[in-house]
């Protein structure tokens, strides 16, 4: 999943040309749809060529937090999006009630539906974690994303950018990984997570210019996974 911050249409045309044939899932990060140009087009462009775009979860929550979760609706139906992220990670809300949200949606919108907060120190137990992912899935949710913000420290990660190893292994030894989106915007936490849930492990926050980087470590064509993908034989002879 790329994060798009507020990509003109000619620059949409240029991530398809150079990357788009890599990319699943295309971001319109947070608020940024709102304000930028070119808006239908650029969602039709990305449709066209086989990604779908979603707005970030922080417009979802924009729309909750004014009371006037209704309209929503109405404007992925103007724009012609299939998807949608539901998220509480700059508001309050039971979740219960974010279940009922994912239900809702998930009966005429493919749902991504985020789990964890956007706010530094506030920590969540792994069991709680587990829990709001399962429950999610459950109630509709296609996958579950594990928040980290673009800046890539806060959630399944520690202010350092590190990962939270303890917290990652338990929901991997609950949540089925291919239902799991690890947003990751850093290259060392890609490296972490390909090293750790091979090549094909779900990742989402990628810079759009960082799209073909993150697939050279995926193929072992980077110095950081180069050893990763070869045979044992030659592992030893390459030391």
């Amino acid at each position: 999943m790329i994060m798009d911050k507020g990509l003109s249409l000619r620059e949409s045309e240029n991530l398809i040309a150079s990357s788009g044939h890599l990319i699943d899932y295309i971001k319109l990060g947070f608020g940024t749809s709102v304000i930028t140009p070119d808006l239908k087009e650029k969602i039709k462009l990305f449709q066209q060529n086989n990604i779908t775009p979603y707005f970030g979860g922080t417009l979802f929550e924009a729309y909750v937090a004014r009371d006037i979760r209704d309209e929503y609706k109405r404007v992925l139906d103007k724009f012609g999006l299939t998807a949608l992220e539901i998220s509480d990670g700059s508001i309050v809300v039971d979740h219960d009630e974010k279940l009922k949200w994912i239900n809702e949606y998930a009966k005429d919108f493919t749902v991504l539906s985020e789990v964890g907060s956007k706010q530094e120190g506030i920590i969540i137990a792994p069991n709680k974690w587990i829990t709001m992912m399962d429950t999610e899935l459950e109630a509709g949710s296609e996958i579950v994303i594990a928040e980290a913000r673009e800046s890539g420290n806060v959630g399944i990660y520690r202010p350092n950018g590190n990962a939270h190893v303890t917290l990652v292994n338990k929901i991997i030894s609950n949540i089925p990984p291919e239902k799991i989106m690890w947003e990751a915007p850093k290259k060392a936490q890609q490296v972490w997570f390909i090293q750790e849930m091979g090549a094909n492990v779900n990742l989402g926050n990628i810079a759009p210019e960082e799209v073909i980087p993150l697939e050279t470590l995926r193929l072992g064509l980077r110095g950081d996974t180069f050893f990763q993908f070869l045979p044992e034989q030659m592992k030893e002879t390459s030391k």
